[in-house]
This record gives C-alpha cells, sequence and structure tokens, in this order.
C-alpha cells in the first residue's frame, strides 16, 4: 500500500500548498455556520434533538458540496497539465491510483466534517445531546462522503475540465438526493427502487435521528465501490489508449 500512501500524501499536500482546500473550507463553514445560526438556532422552543437533526440535514448538503468540490481536480487536472501519463505508466496498478486519489479527498471531507463538531457543542450550551445520536449522526456523514467523494472521483476521471467535472458530479449527487421525489409520483415497483436509491432521505434519515442500520450502511458502501470500480475502469482504458 506504499504507493496509495504516496499518492495520498502528493494531493493532501496539493490542497494545503495551494489555496484550494482553505478557500473551500473557509467558504463552506462561513455558509454553514449562517444557514444554522439562522434555521436551527431561529427563534421558537425545540428540542436539542430536533435541533440536531436539522444541523444533520444542513451539514449533509454542504460536506456533499464539499466533496464535489474537493474532488473534481483529482483526475481532470492531471489530464489537463498531461501528468496522469506519468500516473498511468508508473509501476502501480489503476485501483491503487483511485485508491489513492479518493482517500485523500474523502480524508478532506472528513476534516471539514470535524470542523462542524464546534455547532453541536453549541447546542449543548442550552440544551442536551446524546453521545449516541451525535456518533450515529456523524457516522452517517462520513458514509455519505465515502459516496460522494467516490462520485466525484469518478466525474473527475471523465473529462480533462475541472468545470465540467464539478457539474457532472454535482448533477449525480444532486439527482440521487432528490430521487425519493421521483419516487412519490412513480408507479410500482418503480416507486421503491427509486426511493430505495434516494441519498437522502430513506438512508440518511436513521442516522440524522441516532438509529445505526446495517441496510444503509451497505447503501452507502455499495454506491462508493461501485463508482471507485467505474473509475478504475474509466482508468483502465485510458492506459491502453
Amino acid at each position: 500500500m506504499k504507493p496509495v500512501a504516496l499518492i495520498i500524501r502528493r494531493e493532501l499536500a496539493a490542497y494545503f500548498k495551494g489555496m484550494l482546500g482553505y478557500v473551500i473550507f473557509a467558504v463552506l463553514l462561513l455558509l454553514e455556520g449562517l444557514m444554522f445560526n439562522a434555521w436551527a438556532l431561529s427563534s421558537g422552543e425545540y428540542r436539542s434533538s430536533e435541533v440536531l437533526g436539522a444541523f444533520f440535514t444542513l451539514t449533509f448538503g454542504i460536506s456533499t458540496a464539499a466533496a464535489i468540490l474537493l474532488t473534481m481536480r483529482l483526475f481532470a487536472e492531471e489530464r489537463r497539465d498531461e501528468t496522469l501519463v506519468l500516473l498511468t505508466t508508473a509501476p502501480i496498478s489503476d485501483w491503487q491510483i483511485v485508491l489513492g486519489k479518493w482517500l485523500s479527498a474523502f480524508a478532506m471531507v472528513a476534516l471539514f466534517d470535524a470542523l462542524t463538531l464546534y455547532m453541536p457543542a453549541l447546542v449543548m450550551v442550552n440544551g442536551s445531546i446524546e453521545p449516541g445520536h451525535l456518533a450515529a449522526g456523524y457516522l452517517g456523514l462520513l458514509l455519505v462522503g465515502a459516496a460522494t467523494t467516490a462520485i466525484g472521483t469518478l466525474a473527475s476521471s471523465l473529462t480533462r475540465y475541472q468545470v465540467v467535472a464539478g457539474v457532472v458530479g454535482g448533477a449525480v449527487c444532486l439527482g440521487l438526493t432528490l430521487m425519493w421525489m421521483v419516487g412519490k409520483i412513480a408507479d410500482p415497483p418503480f416507486d421503491a427502487i427509486m426511493s430505495y436509491l434516494a441519498l437522502h432521505n430513506k438512508h440518511f434519515l436513521p442516522f440524522m435521528k441516532g438509529g445505526i442500520h446495517l441496510r444503509d450502511v451497505i447503501y452507502y458502501v455499495s454506491i462508493a465501490f461501485l463508482s471507485l470500480l467505474l473509475s478504475r475502469q474509466v482508468i483502465g482504458a485510458r492506459r491502453w489508449r
């Protein structure tokens, strides 16, 4: 796994040596803080569990945006600068390339999620939060981060333009997030299929409420694995061109 570790270190250095990582974190954390203050802490009496649930819903959307912004450069930048050939001709497998790229972005999203912990801490000032509820919610965020960064990695592998990669990855994540709405108007058995494919409603709600179900964990892991598998196929196809 040494080649994977080298790629992770290289990608993390790229985020922090430039301004990209800092700008994405600063803008999105500021946006989330303002929205959390306006929504979750607005006037009205709410139970701590309700405020925490609103926080996780908000963080779901913001961390998904972070995943797309952080992944759109992974392969697109390499192709634009014509450095991808250096990776594909090195003594390293396609899986190691994809895993290294994905793990670096996932680590960044996990760090972003960790930086949002001050918001639940604010809730604890005037209320109480069950540790299990908090842990379940953050586990859900990590699983969503794994899935969305994998989707973004796949989108970046398909093009040399970062903006295109961001649009494609964002469109796929948005489509999967809103799939539950399509399920409401679809006829059986498509309504159940659409609802199951939804990135948020069916699978994230249990985490948001403090519950952990194996079926939801399997769903997010499956989305991540399938996206990474397709990314590997794309990179492999380009290796032989």
